[in-house]
């Protein structure tokens, strides 16, 4: 019997270092166009002058013009960035694995999201990003540093109205392209540049083929802040819109592949507001 008990109070320990070890970190996922207040949340975050941030790159046709632009940034405020440069034959090369094994924060800059997701996927260099989140470090990306948070990743790219002179003019099936993402977030398909680019339609039309995901699209010069237990706050100037399918009723398409949905809950958040992912419910 005290053989049983010893055993149980071990196992018991286990579980709690293993629970005190493994503690998620937070996310800073910004719709484009960073603001001093974001940057300085995000060092903030990330532990000030004790920050040890890596900026990753690859999104954007700029590498190292991009990655100094945001070095001062960060030095604004107090904290120590580095970058990488690497591509999809060097991302898992002993340099690039060390100074990520040294870092507590890392930031994806923008561009094009498949770049990163091309280049990143199925990498030692991942797994040891995802490592610094698992272990309370902070996450940040924006424009296509935030398309990469989600699981299922929008690429920006449209399969049947490739040649329209006006992006995104329909809700149909099939027509925008979706990937995968880094999957941060699991239950959510994050957009952005949302409100100043009028991105509506192609983010209807992925949750329509996708309604147990919520919909969240960021704005420019705004930011959700990611807790661990998958509420969020919204920082900045603009607005995040939330849209809801879990809920919602009669998904349907017509014969020339539009879709409709009715029922579908929209929450429009300001800076301040916060919102469980969970519930899907704004918090009061």
């Amino acid at each position: 019997m005290k053989r049983i008990y010893l055993k149980s109070v071990i196992l018991f320990l286990a579980v709690c270092l293993v629970s005190y070890a493994q503690t998620k970190g937070k996310l800073v996922i910004i719709g484009g166009v960073q603001t001093d207040e974001i940057v300085k949340k995000y060092v903030e975050l990330a532990g000030g002058p004790d920050a040890n941030i890596i900026i990753i790159p690859n999104a954007g046709s700029e590498p190292i013009r991009w990655s100094k632009s945001q070095q001062e940034d960060f030095a604004k405020f107090g904290a120590k960035s580095d970058y990488l440069l690497f591509d999809k034959e060097s991302v898992d090369d002993e340099i690039n694995l060390e100074k990520m094994d040294k870092a507590n924060a890392v930031f994806f800059l923008g561009g094009d999201q498949s770049n990163l997701t091309r280049d990143m996927l199925g990498t030692k260099l991942l797994e040891k990003v995802f490592d610094i989140y698992n272990n309370a470090g902070v996450i940040g990306g924006s424009s296509a540093g935030a398309a990469i948070m989600s699981e299922v990743m929008i690429t920006g790219n449209e399969l049947i109205n490739p040649d329209s002179n006006s992006a995104y003019i329909s809700i149909e099936k099939d027509n925008i392209e979706v990937k995968e993402g880094f999957g941060f977030l699991k239950n959510v398909i994050i957009d952005q540049h949302f409100l100043k680019r009028k991105r509506h339609n192609r983010l209807i039309s992925t949750i329509i083929e996708h309604p147990n995901l919520l919909g969240v699209a960021i704005d420019e010069s705004t930011s959700i802040i990611v807790n661990p237990d998958d509420t969020f706050e919204v920082l900045g100037n603009n607005q995040v819109l939330v849209y809801d399918p879990t809920c919602s009723e009669d998904i349907r398409m017509n014969d020339k592949g539009l879709l409709g949905i009715s029922n579908m809950k929209f929450h429009v958040l300001i800076s301040g507001d916060k919102f469980d992912m969970k519930t899907k419910q704004v918090i009061k």
